[in-house]
């Protein structure tokens, strides 16, 4: 049911609209959890590792699909599997708002990544296939727009619900029933909100022609013809159909003389491996972790609740604004050349973030010998403050004319033998007491017995960092999303798309985003344990270590491919590599 219009200049703009929505659909899934999460674990009994599960899933979910979802999408069409990632979103929805614990919660965020896993493998593939060499880039560079956009969809619709729930909870005036009702609707309420772009994406897909590159392929021929026409004019049709009449003619004469060869060629190999190295750099940079994570961060920074949603999105804000720059600039200067001024701003950006929490993280001394032995009758009830713990050692001494001690923060993590869980406490705060407890109404178990122990992991006591800290990390955050929007997440669907040869595009782009998702998934799933164990200022430094390489692979691996058809890329990497040094295709 493609849409009838009277100028291929208006389809164009409605295809790109339409295929911009699976981004937006794909950004509200990375982004829509940060704010949630302030208070998903405050009404959902989950551990550690399970909330960084939660996060994770999207990405695993998303790692699992990208694998089937170019087979699929070479078996039934580009349109038809764009449909049917639209449908999942709504699905995973539906599921997430009325889900009461871990298992369907889990459940529905899998389904959220297995529907953002097809739009990042059939978007930028039916974008590359139906628009021409010179707005493929602007193209697809719109897509990752939408993806930003999305994200910042995401974190308004947090920063909205996160102020009405604070501000419930101010007025519950320390009811646990109503503060508790306040913080189970807004966390709902963030993720039922963003089913509206869903609905819209769903519809409009129906409106869209396939790719007439699959159509060809699948000797449809004059319908192939006839879709081009509709997004291009007539010239541009025609050079298209010739650039695809050539490629099909050499691959049918390699065939009859035998000289087609393996998938092990040079021409496959070399541009797959690229991609492939390029898909894996672009998530060792931090990204899905940083944008899910970004609220706490900020808070872990020494932020308040609402400042920190606001700085959500305000950085998230810079990505957007960002990324219309990247869609400016990427076929003017290039791929190449976006992304080394992109990798070079991100390692800059995590070096310094790393240093703001390492000085942070040394001031904090682990006293968890002193509130093991707090604890009493398999629980702990702890006051919080120096005459608890004494001075910190290695903050410095308060001067005598300080009327006020400085605020300090105890942060415990512990576990009764079923995975570990975080608790913290600020000196002050209006009743500074640490509690925890094995509470059999929130473990959600059918066995409220005690059978294990209280035990305490770690104890990290020291002074509570100031917002001024916290703002300083939302400025090197700011970096790193504006060094990220401007080069790699432009940059990375491009190299997707375009550096997979036809023959094995559809499958290869599956597989890389595999290993991009796979990625994502561990460096997620890691996230929360590693910061509890380690530091923040860990993750950051590992981060900045793997975009090094990232850069390297830009500057010396990587080929300029602005303003050339997809065959005249492909034919670059049937070369002998006996080209002169720096020579692009």
């Amino acid at each position: 049911m493609p849409l009838l219009v009277s100028s291929p200049a208006r389809y164009g703009r409605f295809l790109i609209f339409i295929a911009g929505l699976g981004g937006l659909l794909y950004g509200i899934d990375v982004g829509i959890i940060a704010a949630a999460l302030l208070y998903l674990g405050k009404t959902v009994n989950l551990s550690v590792a399970q909330t960084s599960v939660i996060v994770a899933a999207v990405l695993g979910g998303s790692m699992g699909s990208s694998l089937v979802a170019g087979l699929l999408a070479d078996w039934f069409g580009r349109k038809k599997m764009m449909i049917v990632s639209a449908l999942l979103f709504i699905a995973s929805v539906g599921l997430i708002v009325i889900s009461q614990g871990f298992v369907p919660l889990l459940l529905g965020r899998l389904l959220q990544g297995v529907s953002g896993g097809v739009i990042a493998v059939v978007v930028p593939l039916y974008l590359a296939e139906c628009l021409s060499a010179g707005n493929r880039g602007k193209g697809t560079a719109f897509f990752q727009f939408m993806l930003t956009f999305g994200i910042v969809i995401a974190a308004l619709a947090g920063w909205f619900y996160t102020h009405q729930a604070e501000a419930a909870i101010r007025a519950a005036s320390g009811n646990p029933a109503l503060i508790r009702a306040a913080q189970d609707h807004a966390w709902r309420s963030m993720f039922l909100s963003v089913i509206y772009p869903g609905l819209l994406f769903f519809s409009g897909a129906f409106f869209l022609s396939e790719s007439p590159r699959w159509l060809y392929r699948r000797g449809r021929i004059d319908e192939a013809h006839n879709v081009l026409r509709r997004s291009l004019s007539n010239t541009e049709a025609q050079v298209e159909m010739q650039e695809m009449q050539d490629a099909a003619s050499n691959k049918q004469a390699a065939v009859a003389s035998g000289t087609s060869g393996s998938l092990l060629q040079r021409k496959y190999v070399v541009p797959f491996l690229l991609a492939c190295v390029i898909l894996a750099c672009n998530q060792t940079t931090g990204i899905n972790s940083i944008l899910g994570f970004l609220v706490l961060i900020l808070r872990q920074a020494g932020m308040s609740a609402n400042h920190a949603t606001g700085a959500d999105v305000a950085v998230k804000l810079l990505n957007c604004a960002m990324t219309v720059v990247a869609v400016a600039l990427v076929d003017r200067k290039g791929r190449k050349f976006l992304l080394k001024l992109g990798t070079g701003g991100i390692v800059i950006a995590l070096t310094l973030a790393a240093s703001l929490f390492l000085s942070i993280e040394h001031q904090r001394v682990d006293q968890r010998q002193s509130v093991q032995a707090a604890i009493q009758n398999n629980a702990l009830h702890l006051l919080v403050n120096a005459e608890t713990f004494g001075p910190n050692p290695r903050q410095p001494v308060a001067q005598p004319s300080t009327s006020q001690p400085p605020a300090t923060t105890l942060t415990v993590l512990y576990s009764y033998g079923d995975g570990d869980k975080v608790a913290s406490v600020v000196s002050t705060d209006p009743n500074p007491v640490l509690s925890v407890s094995r509470d059999a109404t929130q473990n959600h178990t059918q066995n409220p017995i005690q059978t294990h122990p209280l035990l305490i992991k770690h104890a990290f006591y020291g002074p509570l960092p100031t917002e001024t800290t916290g703002w300083l990390v939302a400025l090197c955050l700011g970096l790193f999303i504006a060094s990220f929007s401007v080069g790699p997440g432009v940059v990375v669907w491009l190299a997707l798309s375009e550096l997979m040869p036809t023959r094995i595009r559809s499958t290869g782009m599956g597989i890389a985003l595999l290993i991009n998702q796979g990625m994502s998934t561990l460096i997620a799933a890691a996230f929360l344990p590693v910061a509890g164990n380690f530091g923040y200022s860990a993750m950051f430094l590992v981060w900045a270590g793997c975009t090094v390489i990232y850069f390297l692979t830009a500057a010396f691996f990587l080929p300029e491919t602005k303003g050339k058809t997809l065959e005249e890329i492909e034919l670059y990497f049937t070369r002998t590599p006996r080209h002169p040094a720096g020579q692009t295709p």
